[in-house]
């Protein structure tokens, strides 16, 4: 089966549903059936946390060196701020995710906003 295997409008919402829900939805309960039993400072549990930690990171990092859409716009210093911004304000909150998020958004709008 391909993509284009089926010419209704419905396929290719029902492929990718198929295809992204055999991707990830079995790992995810493969996870959760196991995750039950692992001890939190066993070594596979450090790692896995290591690695998607890791992931999430290149992923950050990927949007703010290479942007798309209106973010692509905007200079690099703007967007790296924005980072260093949020982070700052994660670490000076106690590790709260939501005050960063949102303070890093509100750098880059300003600087957005301010034509920079």
């Amino acid at each position: 089966m391909t993509f284009e295997a089926i010419d209704a409008w419905w396929w290719p919402f029902l492929f990718v549903l198929v295809a992204g829900g055999l991707a990830t939805d079995i790992w995810r309960l493969l996870g959760v059936h196991f995750g039950g039993r692992i001890r939190e400072e066993s070594e596979a549990l450090v790692f896995a946390r290591a690695v998607a930690t890791a992931l999430v990171a290149a992923v950050i990092g990927n949007l703010v060196v290479f942007p798309s859409g209106s973010l692509a716009d905007t200079p690099m210093a703007l967007r790296i701020g924005a980072a260093v911004a949020g982070f700052a304000v994660y670490l000076a909150t106690g590790k709260r995710m939501l005050p960063g998020i949102v303070a890093g958004e509100a750098v880059l709008i300003a600087g957005m906003a301010a034509g920079w």
